[in-house]
């Protein structure tokens, strides 16, 4: 019996290398990617240890002395710490309720459009913003909501109503976060849905079409189905996300005015860690986070699982 489990054992070896060996150029092909996770993923990962030690530029990671969870009790006391955690979650939240659905509904409105000529340019005129930096988009937003200069407040003052200033406004902060990032991100956000609704069997929306359902019920019980796996993986991906805010949106349009609103983690790491050289707290932080995210992720992927049947894991 032994003999036997070898043999089959050294059959089902030959038999990997031979589909290694007649696959050779696609695995050449996934080393660039490998080398990219590994490099920029997981050899930062030695960096985690700042976390539990004082770190000296002098001595280095390795020779810094530890310190325990020393950093975790001075951010855990730290009143302001616990305020940027809730904008993170607040901001977050924003998201899932105003950005999430966006894409959905753009890709099945897009679906709908008769004309595939006209259909491509709308969709091409709305991935085009996707390549636009935060930093011209800041300047765009500038321009139009300014108080001196922008084209809503001279809109306003020529009507005769006070002039806004948005930009320092903490009741427009979030708004304009939103929406900003509607425009830059829901189109081409779409690509997944319309790929996933290009898949839906046509012969269902025959089927509705011959039952007497109108468009609108074609989208509800026919569209939205069939995206329905895609849109709750990015869901529950979005929910491991939950404490990372969106940093390069933030970091150019939040200001010092705003920070009760628009301050987040991100942002607080970026002054405590590259403006003030807390390398170990701010670790300690970031350890924080991306544990925060995981069991978030676990949690949202498991109870998914047991309600629709549909997970990531």
């Amino acid at each position: 019996m032994i003999n036997g489990l070898m043999r089959q054992d050294k059959c089902s070896y030959k038999e990997l290398q031979r589909r290694i060996s007649g696959n050779k150029y696609i695995y050449l092909l996934l080393l660039p990617g490998l080398a990219f996770y590994f490099i920029f993923n997981y050899m930062p990962m030695y960096g985690i240890t700042l976390a539990f030690k004082d770190f000296m530029f002098n001595k280095g990671i390795g020779g810094s002395p530890w310190v325990g969870f020393q950093h975790f009790e001075d951010i855990f006391s730290d009143s302001k710490f616990w305020d940027v955690v809730i904008n993170t979650l607040q901001i977050q939240l924003g998201r899932l309720v105003f950005e999430f659905p966006a894409p959905i509904l753009i890709a099945i409105l897009l679906n709908e459009l008769p004309l595939k000529g006209f259909k491509r340019f709308v969709q091409s005129c709305m991935y085009f913003p996707y390549f636009i930096s935060w930093i011209i988009i800041y300047s765009l937003l500038l321009n139009i909501f300014s108080l001196d200069t922008g084209v809503i407040n001279i809109i306003l003052h020529n009507l005769g109503f006070e002039k806004v200033n948005f930009l320092v406004s903490s009741w427009f902060f979030r708004p304009l976060v939103y929406t900003s990032n509607i425009w830059k991100m829901a189109g081409y956000s779409t690509i997944l849905y319309l790929a996933a609704i290009s898949n839906i069997n046509p012969e269902l929306y025959e089927a509705a079409l011959v039952s007497g359902a109108n468009r609108f019920q074609r989208m509800i019980h026919v569209t939205l189905p069939g995206i329905q796996v895609i849109a709750l993986t990015i869901f529950i991906l979005s929910i491991g996300n939950m404490m990372n805010g969106g940093f390069n949106q933030i970091f150019n349009l939040y200001n010092e005015l705003v920070y009760d609103v628009g301050d987040i983690i991100d942002t607080y790491v970026y002054r405590e860690g590259i403006g003030k050289a807390l390398f170990g707290r701010t670790t300690a932080v970031g350890l924080f986070k991306s544990g925060i995210n995981l069991i978030l992720l676990l949690i949202v992927d498991n109870v998914s699982r047991r309600i629709s049947g549909t997970g990531i894991y």
